[in-house]
């Protein structure tokens, strides 16, 4: 593999590991510690994520329970939750902050599910963009007398088997969290 091929491998898995993280965002009505990926906190004049600052746990299927390292940052973790678009409002003990992750109805499963393949599409053509990119740098480096003819056909065959491999992951993702979503 030459440096071509392996910056487009590079940009594929971070495409994909950047797909999970987001697809982790979605609520699906069941509690997942990683809907709190996005949340960030004003603590003491510094964004700091809320997994940072406390330890989340499940106690539940609907339930997620976050306990500040720090009780004196509850206050502003409870604020984080609620400017989030997350749809929940925490419930504050004055030492945990517990979050009911409400029931999904149908209508919001169909939904999400259309908001879930426009993810899974963004991705593709992110994929589809550095393929481009990667066979213009072939052709650049064939020109600069740098690869043989031979040597770009098998260039861009491997970059074409990357991107069929990759595509095919990211149907695979969408699929479950589809799957996931639809069996709550």
């Amino acid at each position: 593999m030459s440096t071509t091929t392996d910056n487009y491998k590079e940009h594929m898995d971070k495409t994909i590991s950047v797909l999970k993280q987001d697809l982790n965002t979605v609520r699906a009505g069941r509690a997942n510690a990683a809907l709190l990926d996005q949340v960030v906190v004003d603590y003491y004049g510094t964004p700091t994520p809320v997994k940072n600052l406390s330890n989340i746990s499940v106690p539940d299927p609907r339930t997620l329970m976050i306990t500040p390292f720090d009780p004196s940052s509850i206050k502003a973790i409870e604020k984080a939750i609620m400017t989030s678009n997350l749809g929940i409002n925490p419930s504050n003990d004055g030492r945990n902050i517990r979050l009911v992750i409400p029931v999904v109805t149908e209508e919001r499963r169909k939904e999400l599910t259309k908001v879930i393949k426009k993810m899974g599409e963004d991705s593709k053509v992110a994929v589809r963009n550095s393929r481009r990119e990667a066979n213009d740098s072939i052709k650049k480096l064939e020109k600069a007398g740098e690869l043989t003819e031979d040597d770009v056909k098998d260039e861009q065959e491997e970059v074409q088997k990357m991107t069929e491999k990759c595509m095919k992951e990211i149907d695979q993702i969408v699929a479950a969290k589809e799957k996931e979503l639809m069996e709550i």
